[in-house]
This record gives C-alpha cells, sequence and structure tokens, in this order.
C-alpha cells in the first residue's frame, strides 16, 4: 500500500462507526417499515442490509483482515471465495438504490399503478430476487484477478470481468439514477408550477437524489482507475496507479456510512424513530 498505515487506519474507523450505525439504521428501517407498509422503508432497509454486508466482507474481511492482519497470507481459494461475497454484497447495494429509484419513479409518474403495484410481500419478494441475481452476477467473480499482484497485462478474461465490473456497478445504474432522476424533477416542477406539489413526496425525492448523487461522485474514482489500469499501466508497474487506487477504494467504502446521516437530516420521521430505538434500548439495559 502506497500510504501506509492510513488506509488501515482509516477502514477501522470506518468500520468501527459505520457498522453500528447501519445497525441502528436497518433496526429503525424495520420498525417504520412494518409500521408503515411503504414499499420505500423496504428498499431502504434492504439498501442498509447490502451495506452492512459491504462493510464486513469488503471492509473488515478482504482490507483489514485479509490484507492487513493475514498480509494475504491465505489460501488462494478463501480469495477468490472472498471475492463472491463481496462482488455480491457490491452488486446488491447498487441495485437496491436502482429499485429504489424505479419505485419513486413510478409512486411519482404512475400514481394509480402504483397503489395497485406497491404492496409489502410484493416488495419483499422483489428484494430477494435482486439479492439472488447479485449471487449469481457476483459468482463470476470468483476468478477475478488482485490487482495489487498482477505485474502481467491483462488477460481475456480479466478484461470481461473488469468491463463487467464497472457496466455492472456505476455506467448502467447511472444511466438509469440520470433517466429517472431527470423524469422525476420534471415532474415535481410541473407539480409546483400547477399547485399539486406535496411536501412529503419532496422529501423523499430529496433523499433519493441525495443518494444516488453521492454514489456517482464517491464510485467515479474507482470506475476511472480501474479502467485504466486496463488500458494504461499495471498497479505494480506504476506507484501512481497504486495511489490512485488506494485513495480510490477508500473513496468508494465511504458510501457505506454516510446514509444514515441523510437520513438524519431529511426525515423528521427516522430521527424520531431513531431516537424511539435508542430510548427502547436504554430502558432494556442492564444498570450497574
Amino acid at each position: 500500500c502506497m500510504v501506509g498505515i492510513f488506509p488501515i487506519v482509516y477502514y477501522s474507523l470506518l468500520l468501527g462507526l459505520g457498522l453500528p450505525v447501519n445497525v441502528l439504521t436497518a433496526v429503525a428501517l424495520s420498525r417504520l417499515a412494518t409500521r408503515t407498509k411503504k414499499s420505500s422503508y423496504w428498499y431502504l432497509l434492504a439498501l442498509t442490509t447490502s451495506d452492512i454486508l459491504t462493510q464486513v466482507f469488503i471492509i473488515f474481511v478482504g482490507f483489514i483482515l485479509q490484507t492487513a492482519i493475514l498480509a494475504r497470507a491465505v489460501p488462494s481459494a478463501f480469495i477468490h471465495t472472498v471475492n463472491v461475497l463481496e462482488f455480491t454484497a457490491n452488486h446488491a447495494s447498487i441495485w437496491v438504490t436502482v429499485l429504489l429509484t424505479m419505485d419513486r419513479y413510478v409512486a411519482l409518474c404512475h400514481p394509480l399503478r402504483y397503489r395497485a403495484v406497491s404492496y409489502p410481500q410484493r416488495t419483499r419478494k422483489i428484494i430477494a430476487a435482486v439479492f439472488a441475481v447479485a449471487l449469481a452476477t457476483g459468482i463470476p467473480f470468483y476468478w477475478w484477478l488482485d490487482v495489487w499482484r498482477d505485474a502481467d497485462p491483462p488477460t481475456a478474461l480479466d478484461r470481461v470481468l473488469k468491463w463487467m465490473h464497472c457496466v455492472t456497478i456505476y455506467f448502467l445504474p447511472c444511466s438509469i439514477f440520470l433517466a429517472t432522476n431527470s423524469i422525476i424533477i420534471c415532474k415535481l416542477k410541473r407539480q409546483r408550477r400547477s399547485g399539486g406539489g406535496r411536501s412529503h413526496l419532496s422529501k423523499t425525492t430529496a433523499l433519493l437524489l441525495a443518494v444516488t448523487t453521492i454514489f456517482i461522485v464517491l464510485w467515479a474514482p474507482r470506475t476511472i482507475v480501474m479502467i485504466c489500469h486496463l488500458y494504461v499501466v499495471s498497479v505494480r508497474r506504476d506507484w501512481r496507479m497504486h495511489l490512485a487506487l488506494d485513495i480510490a477504494n477508500m473513496v468508494a467504502m465511504l458510501n457505506t456510512t454516510l446514509n444514515f446521516f441523510l437520513y438524519c437530516f431529511v426525515s423528521q420521521t427516522f430521527r424520531r424513530t431513531v431516537g424511539e430505538v435508542l430510548r427502547a434500548h436504554l430502558r432494556h439495559s442492564p444498570r450497574p
């Protein structure tokens, strides 16, 4: 690693802060999903769950345990299996966000149809299907080459996997985000001009726009570096590429921790529910 011990400290802090915060978020969202029966809360709960899996498999197992503690002195089968779990969690997180985007699009642009098709049982089935597809798309990455060790030019399989990675986790979802969010914004502007806008819908839309914008910004560096690694120079042959990948990974993983603070900033209902969860925990915790 080109930046010394800093990534280990950074990932440890990110895990130490992000994991408890995401668990708290999951508990609060599960209460809201059960109480309100709204599909948007189920999608946010699924997003939080996938963020927790990302923190466990990528940050803890991949970066802290495998790289820092074990110094990559582990069987290759273990590394490849972890690759599958990492990419599965990554794909689930991103494509659940796509589901949330489509849910808000249908709710705003096709409200009558939304009332007919949006109910908890159907939403949970869709989420389960996305996690199953995420696992299926993660399996090919068992053969993902270690960019930190591989000094040879990328093979044909390596090129296919890296382009598949970039398209699956960035180019395709970002295209959906940009197209859908543009339609939502135009629809809201027309509603506001005609006096038909609703504040709670605007808050939900603001939350969606913030989540997708943060993702687009934080994952852009990793995508760019990955393409440069394919066509410019390998990580092992150029310290600048190694440094760029270190920083890009750290920036991308920040995305797994920010949503809690975003929800608190936008939603009073979420803040109130978090308060209820914390007060209930304090009441039931043993006193000295």
